[in-house]
């Protein structure tokens, strides 16, 4: 990129600005890369991780083929050196220029040389690092014209540092790689976890700068501006209690800057121009000449309620953004120019409503006393319907803000309106000239909340002053930088660590002083640095949470509760597949962060990696190495107990679909693969039915996050969208559930009770219409019948309750005969939609299924008719090829379809929408569109 391209796209973002002066990309320099003893060395990239660069090398392949990541693990116990030569920077240097080096982000733990000079040691991943360098370059040290950056092996430092002799004993699930990762500021996953691998990734892997600043031009702006913040809320307002929604508006801006000289009277500018609004000038601090530490600067700002249009999901409204532009004023010796720079936000206020209910809720309303958990966005409470998000590449530095947003609006595609950002992966970026890749940013643009979480997870972390220094300035920097993102929720302290506390103080002898180190970190040190970060969103402790006694000041509740009472959130995982579809195995919770059951990638995701025929097996050695479920728990290879996990997807389609098994080896295994996602599918669905369901009941459920939305990698996993960016059954399964009305049969078979529910997630009553038909598997048409109701805001209205399943079968018909299709229309905000669900009252694995003889019409622009001929065709489905990322919709409704059941005498045309950005075959045939059944699982 030449630099007034770059000056320009630094002068558009409000995360990395610059006022004038030279900013050169160390993308652009000349690098190289060697490991400890000199052994390797070859041409490297900034940004990069070392596996990247021995890939672009031809040292390794694809890391993500065969068993690669056993293979490569040398990688991770040697030590790797980035250096790069500085001639032809020092050759341009002027002796007034002041030189600021800036790295957003080291992986992990390294040494950093300039020009012979030692300037930092480094050993926390999520931070930025800012120096001054200006005399290293000038004066470089025995002829040493490098910048070099010494990688140690994080695992090596973390085994040399939980060996010492004052390190304590703390409990962490491990994955691969143990002991390890609870000690260093790292992506907690990169050492493993059950749904990926463990490749401990080393490098430069976010973009890193020098920017030279001239100290003694008189009319240049010698300034740079290494953080910005911008954060809206109302006057008044806290994360922790409901804002007064009539209030003002107000804007707090918030700089760190260093300059090369001295600004006497600065000032700032608050514009929309949009809205034709402006501030006065804003007096702000004096900044220094010193380019070796930064100086805060603050401004704030009102403007009424009522005049900007505000941001919502786009479930609920219009994620309305604007662009905020911020104008620094100052004057230094000689001159009085100005900064200005743009910010694109959002004007809405969110809560996590944390009060108990009252006596009247419980009396009037029946709901179950205890605490409330929900969220609240502009004054309203709404449902959250969404899933959970991991590190979308087991090497950052290769992931793109095009795969990224592919992922993004696969979940808005599907009728979600939350993710969680998950506490075991990493902070997500903001946009590309800083983070790499643009992941809030999108969900701004997109309409799509993000639940953020700082990184720990499942482990307890020691407290010393060493981890606290570090930790410190790495929340405070990432608050900052997504304050101004609209879509951002709440701040969580990590991943499902309270739970893990709670039971360590209950079964260990000294286990009072591992909670006790827990409140210190979790209960009152990240609490406070985030709250004196933001003013508008809400900080939890954990993920999963119990809640607290009090807000203000903030005491967790831990196992301080009354029995009958319900508080917090939940999560649940069961992998018991006879238990699937019993709801007295599901929590009854206001709030339910995660739930999943695991699932194969598809058979076109194997061919990305596989490597000889014979591994196309369900329970190939390579296949089950890449079930992590559950976890070794050391670096035994393949996993020891893949078989557990390979047992419980078995055990799933055995019980719920006919077995897999033709005469075409590869067919089965495709079989195989895809029926463990329509099990997930069903699972999955059946749940967040009944969490949807809770928002009427005493529970009043107001919030369901599958786990987990993205792949990592090509393996086994809760994922419902694969590494390649193909939807797994599941993501079509949401796309139906999570319709903002649907209708869904509550079958009990131990009383034999079917209720068929219509619920609405809307903030009015909404009038439907629902329609029940009953088939055979022939297809004939036995009965229907049509019911209308009104559906009150969040909540449900019965449409069906029976009670002996004789009593309501079609006459002369058992229950492996038939099946009965449900269909709801409504109209929401003046546009119809419309959502399908199927009751089967016995599992497909026991009813007689009729060949449906699918008949496929190829159209243009790649439509297909499917018709049934034969039989009826459950779980019908149309894969795209290899090669090509995109979604089926129903033609006529534009919504996501496929995984449908096909009958005799009713068509179904689907388009697929491709993604040409992302699709590697830009043209493929219609001819290589395959559709199958779960006929398919025993018939060719």
């Amino acid at each position: 990129m030449a630099l007034s391209a770059v000056l320009l796209a630094f002068l558009t973002l409000s995360t990395f600005l610059l006022a004038h002066g030279e900013v050169l990309s160390l993308s652009d320099l000349k690098w190289t890369l060697k490991n400890q003893n000199g052994s390797i060395a070859i041409p490297a990239e900034v940004p990069s991780q070392a596996h990247l660069d021995l890939l672009r090398a031809g040292i390794i392949t694809e890391p993500l083929l065969g068993i690669n990541d056993f293979t490569q693990r040398w990688i991770v116990d040697d030590n790797w050196t980035y250096t790069a030569d500085l001639t032809p920077v020092l050759s341009r240097k002027e002796s007034s220029e002041k030189n600021v080096l800036v790295f957003y982000g080291l992986d992990t733990v390294a040494n950093i040389t300039v020009a012979g000079h030692p300037l930092a040691w480094v050993n926390n991943q999520f931070r930025q690092y800012v120096y001054d360098v200006t005399d290293m370059l000038a004066s470089p040290s025995a002829h040493d014209k490098n910048l070099t950056v010494a990688f140690e092996s994080a695992w090596l430092y973390g085994l040399n540092v939980s060996s010492r002799p004052d390190a304590e004993w703390v409990h962490a699930d491990v994955f691969e790689y143990p002991t390890a990762r609870q000690w260093i500021r790292k992506v907690q996953s990169d050492f493993g976890w059950d749904w990926g691998p463990a490749f401990v990734p080393t490098g430069i892997y976010k973009p890193a700068y020098l920017v030279s600043l001239p100290s003694s031009t008189a009319d240049v702006n010698p300034i740079f501006i290494e953080e910005s913040s911008l954060e809206i809320s109302k006057v008044g307002q806290t994360p922790i209690a409901l804002p007064n929604e009539s209030a003002p508006w107000l804007l707090n801006v918030t700089l760190f800057v260093r300059s090369a000289a001295a600004i006497h009277s600065p000032s700032i500018v608050i514009s929309i121009p949009e809205l034709k609004i402006t501030s006065h000038n804003i007096p702000v601090s004096a900044v220094p000449a010193d380019t070796g530490s930064p100086t805060k600067l603050q401004a704030t700002f009102t403007i009424p309620d009522g005049v900007p249009e505000r941001w919502f999901p786009s479930t609920l409204g219009t994620p309305k953004l604007y662009n905020i532009t911020t104008s620094l004023h100052f004057t230094t010796s000689s001159s009085s120019p100005s900064v200005a720079f743009q910010t694109q936000t959002g004007f809405r206020t969110i809560t996590l409503v944390q009060a108990p209910y009252t006596e009247e809720d419980v009396r009037e309303r029946g709901i179950t006393p205890g605490d409330q958990w929900h969220f609240n966005v502009n004054g309203k409470d709404f449902f959250s319907s969404g899933t959970n998000i991991i590190p979308y590449d087991p090497f950052y530095a290769r992931t793109t803000s095009e795969q990224v947003r592919w992922v993004l609006e696969s979940a808005v595609l599907s009728g979600q309106n939350m993710l969680r950002v998950w506490g075991g992966g990493t902070y997500q970026p903001s946009d590309e000239l800083t983070g790499g890749y643009d992941f809030y940013t999108a969900c701004d643009e997109l309409g799509i909340f993000a639940w953020s979480e700082l990184i720990f997870s499942d482990a307890l972390y020691a407290i010393n002053s060493f981890i606290l220094e570090s930790v410190e300035p790495e929340v405070r920097q990432n608050v900052r930088r997504i304050n101004k993102h609209p879509s951002n929720v709440q701040w969580a302290g990590g991943n499902e660590i309270e739970g893990i506390v709670i039971q360590i103080n209950d079964t260990q002898a000294n286990g009072t002083h591992y909670l006790d180190e827990f409140q210190f970190l979790f209960g009152d040190f990240l609490h406070d640095i985030v709250s004196e970060e933001t003013s508008s969103v809400a900080y939890t402790d954990c993920s999963t949470t119990g809640g607290v006694l009090s807000l203000d000041p903030y005491v967790i509740r831990y196992a301080n509760k009354t029995p009958g009472f319900i508080y917090g959130n939940s999560e649940r995982y069961n992998y018991d597949a006879s238990q699937a579809f019993n709801y007295s195995t599901y929590p009854v919770a206001r709030f339910v962060n995660e739930f999943g059951f695991h699932s194969q990638p598809s058979f076109f995701s194997w061919e990305e990696v596989l490597q000889s025929p014979d591994d196309f097996s369900f329970n190939s050695t390579v296949v089950a190495s890449r079930d992590h479920h559950p976890p070794a728990g050391g670096l035994a290879f393949p996993n020891p107990n893949a078989n557990q996990g390979q047992a419980q997807m078995t055990e799933a389609v055995q019980l719920w679909l006919p077995t897999p098994g033709t005469s075409d080896g590869n067919q089965t295994f495709a079989q195989w693969c895809w029926s463990t996602q329509v099990f997930q599918s069903m699972n999955m669905v059946s749940e967040i039915a009944w969490y949807r369901r809770g928002a009427g009941l005493g529970e009043n459920n107001l919030g369901s996050l599958v786990w987990q939305l993205n792949d990592i990698w090509q393996g086994t996993s809760w994922s419902s969208v694969e590494y390649s960016g193909r939807w797994k059954v599941l993501h079509y399964g949401m796309a139906g559930i999570y319709s903002p009305v649907v209708v869904y049969p509550f079958w009990t078979p131990t009383n034999q009770t079917l209720e068929v529910l219509a619920t609405s997630d809307r903030w009015e009553a909404v009038r439907a219409e629902v329609q029940l038909t009953w088939y055979d598997w022939a297809g004939a048409q036995l009965g229907t019948s049509t019911r209308s109701v009104v559906v009150p805001s969040l909540n449900n209205s019965v449409v069906l309750q029976e009670t002996g399943l004789e009593s309501f079968l079609p006459k002369g018909k058992s229950a492996q005969e038939v099946f009965m299709l449900l269909n709801v229309t409504a109209q929401v905000e003046g546009k119809t939609v419309t959502s399908e669900q199927v009751f089967t009252p016995v599992s497909l694995a026991d009813v007689t299924l009729v060949d449906p003889e699918i008949e496929v019409t190829r159209g243009e622009d790649f439509t297909f008719t499917l018709s049934a001929k034969g039989g009826v065709g459950a779980w019908t489905w149309l894969d795209h090829p290899a090669g090509t990322v995109g979604h089926f919709v129903d033609k006529a409704k534009g919504t996501p379809s496929n995984g449908f059941f096909l009958i005799p005498g009713i068509d179904r045309t689907v388009q697929f929408i491709p993604n040409a950005g992302l699709s590697t075959v830009k043209n493929p045939s219609p001819a290589d569109f395959v559709v199958r059944s779960v006929w398919n699982n025993t018939h060719t």
